[in-house]
């Protein structure tokens, strides 16, 4: 077993808007696993989602005043200057060649993204660059959806966040956050239709989106 190091968390998403599903589940996160810091990945051309509704400038200033007042994200916008999809493996790479053989990282998904990761391009190579921390989302399977993706996970599944600190990569972590019901599209939707969305983004996103004119009544 390695010596520990400080364990780096990386999160990426479209977030198109950024919102509290995205912030309090990692905030509890970070908590139960010792993260000192979250980067934030916004990605520019996502492969699996239509495109977004907002511009990526909009959508970085978005998340940059989504996380002005909390020291724990940081942002990154590599993903953001590349003008094809943006592959987490590929992301990783370029991260752990940055980084070094022996720095801990870890990559945050939401359990949706856990049950149809086999679907991610290269998938099986992931966890030879990180670890794999797991927020709850309501209303999905806690089982995988084969015998073999099933075996595969409990291969890799830790109980102890420990070892998450101890390790470069190579472990599944089951984080017990909240189960936060909100998702970007419920809250596009929302604003689309008129309806205020403050209890599900922060004030200062709230304020850019109502004053770039962002998700309005199609």
């Amino acid at each position: 077993m390695s010596e520990s190091h400080t364990l780096e968390a990386l999160f990426g998403g479209t977030f198109d808007p950024i919102h509290f599903g995205h912030l309090k589940p990692v905030e509890v996160l970070a908590a139960q696993v010792g993260l000192k810091k979250v980067t934030l990945l916004p990605n520019n051309v996502p492969p699996h989602r239509p495109q977004p509704e907002a511009s990526p400038s909009q959508r970085v200033e978005m998340v940059r005043l989504a996380i002005a007042n909390l020291p724990l994200f940081d942002l990154d916008l590599r993903e953001m200057q590349r003008d094809t999809p943006s592959f987490t493996l590929e992301t990783l790479t370029e991260l752990r060649a940055e980084r070094g053989d022996n720095q801990p990282l870890a990559f945050i998904i939401g359990q949706d993204s856990l049950l149809t990761l086999h679907k991610w391009h290269r998938w099986e190579e992931l966890l030879s660059l990180c670890h794999l921390l797991v927020c709850k989302r309501p209303g999905y399977d806690s089982t995988m959806e084969t015998p073999a993706l099933q075996r595969w996970l409990e291969q890799h599944q830790i109980r102890q966040a420990e070892a998450l600190h101890q390790h470069p990569c190579g472990r599944i972590f089951l984080a017990d956050t909240p189960l936060v019901s909100i998702s970007a599209t419920e809250i596009r939707d929302r604003l689309h239709s008129g309806q205020s969305c403050d209890d599900l983004i922060p004030p200062a996103v709230s304020a850019y989106i109502l004053a770039a004119g962002l998700y309005r009544k199609p």
